[in-house]
């Protein structure tokens, strides 16, 4: 097989597949396991917004939008020397991701008969079936199988272990200018690590909401996972909007760029990661991934 990934979720469910030696194309922003762009063609490029600010980013996006500009390119030229038999994609986000239709107009204009799978998980569960669906099509089935119940027996380890406990009530900062509010799989997160998420869209979009009702929900903690960022981002964003969350609350960075809104195994990082700040007394410490901010 080669098989040319077009979001890095999917190049996470590749290496944990143990197929990483078949793929042979990736994006900009694949970056698990570390380096997973060497040796490897860059079919995919996109903005670049480093220096920005949440605000700049957010405008430059709107912008791009509205002008019917594309967000992600794709590199005919290195799509074609990889010769794919496989193509991972999705339709599920425009912002995050090269939609699946450019990926099949493409193909077509190649005349490139590789299998393209389209990936597009709203819910937790609907990610585990992801790793299934990728699995059936890359001929693993079985090595899927296995992935998903190990994946599955993480979660309920932690969902037995805060099974009795008073349950928090979360706000989940997808994006911090405007803000955003959680969407798709993260509500999901929140409740297998034990707490309440409020003012969230299980399933839905992220969608941008007012600080003003953030205030009224009044959440015990508040989180912050600005997509596409890592943890000094995310503590970055969440120092700057300080003053705008509800003061009581205690406020929380996490590495929301590897185990929030990337829709691959490591979301069950993310589980153990946001128990250790909703059930702090349980663990022996702040997962290495999370900061409190207050």
């Amino acid at each position: 097989m080669r098989i040319v990934s077009l979001i890095p979720s999917a190049t996470e469910i590749v290496f944990a597949l143990g197929l990483a030696d078949e793929l042979v194309g990736v994006t900009f922003e694949c970056d698990f396991p570390p380096d997973p762009r060497r040796d490897r063609h860059v079919v995919v490029g996109g903005l670049d917004t480093q220096g920005l600010s949440p605000e700049s980013i957010d405008r430059l996006v709107r912008e791009k939008i509205a002008a019917g500009d594309d967000l992600y390119r794709l590199d005919e030229d290195r799509f074609l020397s990889c010769d794919p038999t496989h193509v991972l994609t999705q339709d599920l986000c425009r912002v995050c991701a090269l939609p699946s239709g450019e990926a099949d107009a493409a193909l077509e204009r190649l005349g490139c008969d590789a299998d393209v799978t389209t990936l597009d998980p709203h819910t937790l569960d609907d990610v585990l079936a992801t790793i299934v669906e990728a699995g059936r099509t890359l001929g693993v089935d079985d090595r899927a199988a296995r992935l998903v119940d190990d994946l599955r027996s993480r979660i309920d380890a932690v969902t037995q272990r805060v099974g009795d406990r008073e349950r928090p009530s979360v706000f989940v900062l997808e994006w911090s200018d405007p803000p955003f509010l959680s969407g798709h799989w993260v509500p999901d997160l929140v409740v297998a690590a034990g707490a309440t998420p409020v003012l969230a869209e299980t399933g839905g979009r992220s969608v941008p909401t007012e600080w003003d009702t953030i205030a009224e929900h009044d959440p015990d903690i508040v989180v912050v996972a600005p997509c596409g960022f890592g943890l000094d981002g995310a503590s970055e964003q969440a120092t700057a909007v300080l003053d705008r969350l509800p003061p009581r609350a205690q406020v929380w960075a996490i590495d929301a760029d590897g185990l929030v809104v990337r829709p691959g195994p490591r979301l069950v990082d993310g589980i153990d990661a946001l128990a250790t700040i909703f059930h702090p007394d349980l663990f022996d410490g702040p997962h290495p991934s999370v900061r409190r901010i207050r």
